[in-house]
């Protein structure tokens, strides 16, 4: 395992080399960064913005729509109505952009480009976390299947319809290419042989046929970033809200490499220091930590691979944005032990059933009686011409529903003193 980094030496290696020093007030990017003057462009051609550039302009169409509002009441792991502190999918994404937003700052790549991707990434999850996918897609995986990284797809090239000349949200290339290789290619020698079979989501594969994503190819450098991101978000504040919930204490957390080491020069530094305090200060300094793992491994690995543009990025074999193999390894660690003490701890796993029986009843009762839909979602199903497609819309309709509005029509639809 890599020496464990001192505070001063984190200090000394937060600033990029000199030729990659950054000018605050006119960000100079390097060449392999995305260029949004050099978009591959939108499906539905458009008029440029004299004020903003293009992926400025997909991150602000994305805070505009609804399934991101939305993100407010569904779940990271606790459900909405268990706690006002306690992060959801809203939040989740504003940190994770927070962090792409760094990260991309120190490489001199292109902030806008890494926070659309940040900020997109969750749109396709289902009310109650992963818990609610796994139901959604056990309920209909002999029908249409599914899957929230497509579901992200699907929502922003069709399913929000609120401009007047297109369905969707109309998002450039190199945005739709990011969210749907947000785990790398799909196809492949390259793809993750342990993710992916090489069969590609019907959403992906339609829109791949319209505007060739690549799908055999690794992302931009930004949409990479945005993917570790998410991985530094999830695994530091589920740390946080696993303590404030007491599935686990400050002795299990302090055993964990790294998470220790930073709890003792904490204790050394500050005597007394009160439990909150103490908790978000290890938090802010193992995020921070790893910002600055992830920012010199991957300026290593642009030096070793020589990369000049972002075609050198989605040519190479193996990820460009990458953490230290001592970092890897702590990480690896961390999830291991939120999978065992969080994931799995009993109060995480009666929610997570009970969630799993909503989607599973919901799904059941909508797709075999549409006609309890909602109007405009009842017409979808109406229209439809085969059972998969029916079970797509009540997927979709189901998809969209934030934790408490998932309860309600629970309660609508199965409990008889309910009134509708």
């Amino acid at each position: 395992m890599a020496k464990e980094l001192s505070v001063n030496d984190l200090q000394k290696m937060v600033k990029v080399p000199l030729e990659y020093e950054i000018n605050t007030e006119h960000h100079k990017r390097a060449s392999y960064a995305s260029d949004p003057e050099k978009s591959r462009g939108r499906l539905h051609k458009e008029e440029g913005s004299v004020t903003r550039s293009e992926f400025r302009r997909d991150c602000d169409r994305i805070i505009h729509s609804a399934a991101f509002r939305r993100l407010e009441y569904k779940t990271q792991v606790f459900v909405n109505h268990e706690g006002d502190h306690y992060r959801t999918r809203l939040t989740h994404s504003l940190e994770v952009a927070q962090i792409a937003r760094s990260v991309s700052r120190n490489l001199c790549l292109n902030e806008d480009l890494a926070e659309a991707m940040a900020l997109a990434h969750d749109l396709g999850h289902t009310p109650f976390g992963h818990a609610g996918e796994d139901a959604l897609n056990d309920a209909c995986k002999d029908l249409c299947g599914f899957d929230h990284n497509a579901q992200s797809i699907k929502i922003v090239t069709s399913l929000e319809q609120k401009y007047a000349a297109f369905n969707g949200l109309n998002l450039t290339w190199e945005l739709l290419e990011g969210l749907a290789k947000h785990n790398g290619p799909l196809t492949g020698e390259r793809r993750n042989k342990e993710l992916y079979d090489g069969t590609v989501p019907e959403v992906i594969e339609e829109y791949n046929k319209l505007h060739n994503l690549e799908l055999d190819k690794f992302p931009s450098a930004e949409a990479q970033i945005a993917s570790n991101a998410d991985d530094i978000a999830y695994n530091n504040h589920d740390i946080d809200d696993g303590l404030r919930a007491k599935l686990f204490s400050l002795e299990d957390v302090k055993k964990l490499p790294m998470v220790g080491n930073i709890f003792r020069e904490l204790t050394n530094e500050y005597q007394g220091l009160d439990h909150a305090r103490l908790v978000h200060e290890a938090n802010r300094r193992m995020i921070g930590r790893m910002i600055v793992d992830l920012t010199r491994q991957t300026y290593k690995n642009i030096k070793e691979f020589n990369i000049q543009t972002t075609d050198d990025i989605r040519e190479l074999s193996i990820p460009l944005v990458t953490f230290s193999s001592g970092m890897t390894e702590n990480i690896k660690t961390i999830k291991q032990f939120l999978n065992e003490n969080m994931y799995k701890h009993y109060k995480v796993c009666r929610m997570t059933s009970k969630a799993k029986r909503v989607v599973a009843d919901l799904f059941n009762m909508l797709y075999n009686e549409p006609e309890c839909l909602p109007t405009e979602w009842r017409n979808k199903a109406k229209a439809s011409k085969t059972d998969k497609e029916r079970s797509e819309v009540v997927a979709d309709f189901i998809a969209g529903m934030t934790d408490r509005f998932a309860m309600d029509e629970h309660k609508k639809l199965f409990d008889l003193e309910c009134r509708s």
